[in-house]
């Protein structure tokens, strides 16, 4: 029998409230960190092992399986030439972005210290920020929508902003095989196809911008965050 099998079954807080059950379906260790990955696209399993460091694979895999049971996330077989197997998340899934960011947002004082220990990946700034951007496209009304690439010294990554659901524009996880119309997401790991606008900034910036603690405005005008780019969306981010 495989350690998966021999793994104790999920346990349930058995109270008739909205909170406790929304916790038995996601409060266990590592649930919604999957959830923070497949927010950026279908994933492959062995990516999602790679972008979740220290999750075994028995569990993780039985995490995906909860997922599924939960209807939280989904698994399909991609067409050739990718002809692989990836999980992305379900409209009730995608539901989690809000709780996700909110979480993300009460979290983020304790990042003002790194360990050195910690692991990082660019993206990860990505669910606080994303409130922030979509806040100044919407300040700057009609045209100040389309897709913003973010560079880090740590990576880059994307977000769509308005313009219907966000979905990634240049999916390297699943071999841009996927449709982003048919799989909206909150924002893409990698760089975008021919961004609206890029910001070039450090992660203590982000950090700030995403925990309130620094304004969009104060970190473009004193030259913390480098704006470029020609359209309206641009213009937006650069008079913020």
């Amino acid at each position: 029998m495989s350690r998966l099998r021999r793994m104790p079954r999920r346990r349930s807080y058995d109270q008739y409230c909205s909170a406790a059950r929304a916790l038995d379906a996601v409060g266990d260790r590592w649930t919604l960190l999957i959830v923070r990955e497949l927010l950026a696209g279908p994933r492959r399993y062995t990516d999602l092992h790679a972008d979740l460091p220290g999750v075994s694979t028995d569990v993780l895999a039985s995490r995906l399986k909860d997922m599924e049971r939960d209807e939280l996330a989904t698994r399909r077989k991609l067409p050739p030439p990718a002809a692989a197997v990836v999980y992305e998340l379900t409209e009730r899934g995608r539901e989690l972005l809000p709780v996700l960011t909110a979480l993300a947002r009460w979290g983020a004082p304790a990042l003002a210290e790194r360990r050195p220990t910690d692991a990082v990946r660019a993206h990860w700034f990505a669910v606080p920020l994303m409130p922030v951007l979509a806040a100044c496209a919407a300040g700057a009304g009609a045209g100040a929508e389309g897709v913003v690439e973010v560079r880090l010294d740590e990576g880059v990554f994307h977000v769509r902003l308005g313009g219907g659901a966000p979905g990634p524009v240049a999916d390297q996880a699943v071999d841009r095989a996927a449709d982003p119309a048919a799989n909206p997401v909150a924002y893409g790991d990698g760089p975008a196809d021919a961004p609206d606008a890029r910001l070039v900034l450090d992660a203590d910036t982000c950090r700030a911008v995403g925990a309130g603690t620094l304004a969009l405005a104060d970190a473009v005008r004193d030259g913390r965050i480098e704006v470029s780019g020609d359209g309206p969306l641009a213009k937006a981010l650069r008079g913020a």
